[in-house]
């Protein structure tokens, strides 16, 4: 979350501001995609039981989640919404809630728990699996800002109104490095067409996570429209269906290989 510049032949920037005003429409044929595919997606690959915790982004709350949840639900995870309300502030309070939001439900479902964030949610996704890996199992970020870097989100400006440059947990050692990854199997969802956080910034690199268990997988949605695309939650479902200790790269197999594009991304 610093607006430290990253060491890069390209600067920093927020998506163009015609992807940003295309961002409201795309996204209600996304829903209605959603809608349309329901029946569809119940063949999904099924899940263990093992406990789901979905994060919102920032500004939303558990009900942006809900289509996704209730999917998850269907295929067999024990899902659960954050229960905290609008993510709006970024404090040692919130952080110490979600924290026992992971807690409650490795307790609960007496196995690791595997995290997916949305946009600011993937941020914290990714934190609290640092914070305790040994309770988490995966992690799956949709178009989240991670490179360590605001000036790659058109929302910057706006989050840095309610928090400031510096939220608390900035300034008591925590959420530093934000382009590390967890030590636990970690995957991110990205948009080259995202119109609030540059798809740049949601590429995550090796540093600091498990050796050869990080990976960026690359969607045609909007941002808003990550939680209820119907690719999206076809890569979602094939990450968290895989055995425990059994992580491999994201493989689209048969048709479905041709709704992901195939794209360098650096």
């Amino acid at each position: 979350m610093t607006a430290t510049t990253i060491g890069t032949a390209r600067s920093a920037r927020p998506p163009h501001r015609a992807l940003m005003l295309a961002e409201p429409g795309r996204a209600l044929a996304e829903y209605a995609s959603f809608l349309a595919l329901r029946p569809l997606m119940r063949t999904l690959p099924k899940g263990d039981g093992h406990g789901v915790l979905v994060l919102p982004g920032f500004m939303a709350s558990d009900s942006s989640t809900r289509p996704m949840r209730s999917l998850l639900t269907r295929l067999g995870y024990e899902t659960e919404g954050w229960n905290l309300g609008r993510n709006v502030r970024v404090d040692n309070a919130r952080v110490e809630a979600m924290a026992n939001c992971v807690d409650a439900l490795s307790q609960r479902t007496g196995s690791k728990v595997s995290i997916v964030g949305w946009s600011l949610g993937g941020v914290f996704a990714r934190e609290l699996a640092k914070l305790a890996p040994e309770k988490v199992r995966m992690v799956i970020s949709l178009g989240s800002p991670i490179s360590d870097d605001r000036n790659h989100t058109n929302a910057a400006k706006l989050f840095e109104m309610l928090n400031g440059k510096e939220p608390e947990p900035l300034k008591s050692g925590q959420f530093t490095g934000l382009d590390q990854a967890p030590p636990v199997p970690t995957t991110s969802i990205l948009t080259k067409t995202d119109g609030v956080v540059h798809w740049r910034g949601s590429v995550q690199c090796p540093k600091g996570g498990l050796p050869g268990q990080t990976e960026n997988i690359e969607v045609l949605a909007s941002h808003i429209g990550l939680g209820v695309n119907p690719t999206v939650m076809l890569a979602i479902a094939d990450r968290l269906a895989q055995a425990e200790g059994e992580w491999k790269p994201f493989a689209p197999r048969g048709l479905s290989s041709l709704l992901f594009p195939k794209t360098q991304l650096h």
